[in-house]
């Protein structure tokens, strides 16, 4: 009888649950996975190098395109490393604005894998809610940045501007029906700060309707108990960090082990996973939800009651205010400078990094003293994860491939760097 050969299946980059930009090279037996080959660099971004060329405040942009599902969590981990090198401080309420909007990153992040991943497996319903919900962060974003997605509102020594008295509201040229336009802008008669406040307040009852759709759900169950599993000392062993690292029970988060921003002054809990399969790291990822949520609670108590500057008083990298460029030359001229050669950072290095709603997030800057970084290193979660995919994947079958890439919640973006 003639022996029967494992034969190759190239997955992707066609394959929706490849997002277009992963070819993967499956070696099968039948039906099950015997090895699966990741390549990678069908999304080349050059960002590191980019940002050789561009002054310090031109790669801020850049940031926002690496993970495009967390774009204020890449720019803080940025602005932090050019804030090592500069050695200044940052206003407080700039911190505790900065630790609101990477909880509501992180919101944005994971109702997008949720979504995503229910949909990939079979469940179409959770994609239709979680985009609902997003709707209302992104016009935070919006509010805040004038951009609904790629804000570039972080800046060295804080943010780009404090948070606006009034929330943009639905026009009449937009929607006719009054009644209609009354109830979609019942919550927007206050502040930035108001309107968050109470997306806070409904969206518990939101995670709740996740849950209803998909926790014992049977077919999510069948679809996620066992599959990729991942024990403590493996995940430590191929570089995992966030719900990757937590799900399979090792309860590390830099927001607690290494605090920056406002962290330290918020009370919240790290859930971690007991099998380290993807149904526990759905459960993280579900319960990481409630606690961002409980952080954005204390966020907007806190601002709401302790008003103050948002950005350094250091001239060297502040732009002057409007005011005093109308009336002042010398402030006009240094405006213009700061936005056209940018500033100098003394020579060195920094590293830092923060807690992406995908794992450990760092970037590591080498400069020379002059105005552009000399090196750029981006230290992505996504890409220690991806390399994990060939692990994870043997023994499994071809199916079951989608459920391990959704559970990674990889995005190409920072991989592809």
């Amino acid at each position: 009888m003639a022996e029967i050969k494992n034969y190759t299946l190239n997955f992707g980059p066609q394959h929706p649950a490849a997002h277009g930009v992963l070819r993967l090279v499956l070696e099968l037996d039948g039906e099950v996975v015997q090895r699966a080959d990741p390549h990678i660099g069908l999304l080349h971004r050059a960002t590191e190098k980019l940002a050789e060329t561009r002054t310090y405040l031109q790669s801020v942009p850049y940031m926002d395109r690496l993970d495009y599902v967390s774009m204020m969590a890449n720019e803080h981990a940025y602005v932090m490393a050019i804030e090592k090198l500069l050695d200044i401080q940052v206003p407080e309420r700039a911190l505790w604005i900065r630790t609101m909007f990477d909880e509501i990153t992180r919101l944005l992040n994971h109702l997008m894998w949720m979504g995503a991943h229910a949909l990939d497996i079979g469940a179409m319903g959770p994609f239709l809610y979680a985009f609902r919900d997003r709707e209302d962060l992104f016009d935070v974003y919006e509010a805040v940045s004038g951009a609904r997605m790629h804000a570039a509102y972080y800046r060295p020594g804080g943010v780009y501007r404090d948070l606006p008295d009034a929330m943009p509201q639905y026009k009449a040229s937009l929607i006719r029906n009054e009644k209609e336009l009354a109830k979609r802008n019942e919550d927007r008669q206050g502040s930035v700060l108001d309107f968050i406040g109470d997306f806070t307040k409904r969206f518990d009852g939101y995670v709740d309707e996740y849950e209803t759709l998909l926790t014992d759900n049977r077919i999510w169950k069948q679809r996620t108990v066992g599959i990729g599993v991942v024990s403590p000392e493996d995940a430590l062993a191929m570089g995992f960090t966030g719900a990757m690292l937590r799900g399979s029970g090792i309860a590390w988060d830099l927001r607690k082990k290494q605090p920056y921003a406002a962290y330290d002054k918020v009370e919240f809990d790290i859930p971690v996973g007991v099998n380290g399969d993807s149904y526990d790291r759905y459960l993280v990822r579900i319960e990481e939800m409630r606690q961002s949520n409980r952080i954005i609670k204390q966020c907007v108590a806190w601002l709401q009651a302790n008003p103050g500057p948002v950005m350094t008083s250091n001239r060297k990298v502040a732009p002057p205010s409007r005011v005093d460029m109308k009336t002042n030359m010398e402030s006009l001229i240094h405006h213009f400078k700061l936005f056209t050669e940018g500033f100098h950072v003394p020579p060195g290095e920094a590293y830092s990094a923060v807690e992406h709603p995908k794992g450990e997030f760092g970037i590591y800057i080498v400069s020379d003293g002059a105005n552009k970084p000399y090196r750029l290193k981006i230290r992505a979660p996504g890409f220690a994860h991806l390399q994990s995919l060939d692990e994870m994947a043997r023994g499994h079958m071809i199916a079951d491939v989608v459920t391990i890439i959704g559970t990674q919640d990889i995005v190409f973006g920072e991989i592809d760097r």
